[in-house]
């Protein structure tokens, strides 16, 4: 069943005139009145919706039940992921979305890389497109915001206090930001100030990943440990 992002509130019984990019995908699918279709606000669950009306540039649906179901991991990861050249970065929010991430993001681009969050949401099952706090580390680049320090957080260094093999095999209650480098990785005082401002270390092995592949290495073995599939 198509499953699209629409800003909400969402409620049963709701006529909706659904948002242009929503009004192309059903042109695009060739969708019909009376057709079924889910929706869903980032609120929790989803909906399931009925194409009631379709006209050129517009199109209206009614929604007809609530459905509680969540595709979100037993455990809430931020991804604070340094910026990547190019369109790596339009490649790793989509991929890391559907690994569970949240992702940190510059206000440069906002509005592009949340419509990326969105297509990832509502192709992998994923319910809520989070908009997460804004903080990073203070040296040179980075600057940390105070809610930071109350959460588990972890950031991926060469010199690492952990491995994967020390991680506890249950996720925490709490959420984790996980914090990965730019290109050209964290410089030694950078990496002193992150430890400073209360991160842990972690190591990846000996092997020394790229910026857009270790974000979605480590968010992949964590749900494989914490069972996040």
């Amino acid at each position: 069943m198509p499953r699209f992002h629409v800003d909400g509130p969402l409620s049963v019984g709701q006529i909706l005139t659904l948002p242009d990019d929503v009004v192309r995908h059903v042109h695009v699918l060739r969708l019909q009145t009376g057709d079924a279709i889910t929706l869903f606000d980032g609120a929790g669950g989803e909906y399931r919706a009925e194409l009631i009306d379709i006209a050129k540039h517009a199109a209206t649906a009614r929604l007809d039940a609530h459905d509680a179901r969540e595709a979100e991991p037993p455990y809430r990861v931020t991804l604070a992921q340094g910026i990547a050249g190019g369109d790596k970065m339009d490649w790793l929010i989509e991929k890391t979305v559907e690994l569970g991430g949240a992702g940190e993001r510059a206000l440069r681009r906002q509005a592009h890389w949340q419509a990326l969050v969105r297509a990832a949401c509502e192709q992998c099952g994923a319910i809520a497109c989070r908009r997460s706090r804004r903080h990073v580390i203070s040296t040179p680049g980075w600057t940390i915001c105070p809610p930071l320090r109350t959460a588990n957080c972890v950031c991926c260094c060469r010199r690492a206090e952990l491995s994967f093999a020390t991680l506890p095999a249950t996720p925490p209650d709490a959420p984790v930001t996980l914090l990965i480098g730019p290109e050209a990785g964290f410089s030694p005082a950078e990496e002193a100030a992150i430890i400073a401002a209360g991160f842990t270390s972690l190591g990846l092995g000996p092997r020394v990943l790229r910026t857009e592949t270790a974000g979605i290495a480590v968010l992949s073995a964590l749900a494989a440990r914490w069972g996040g599939w």
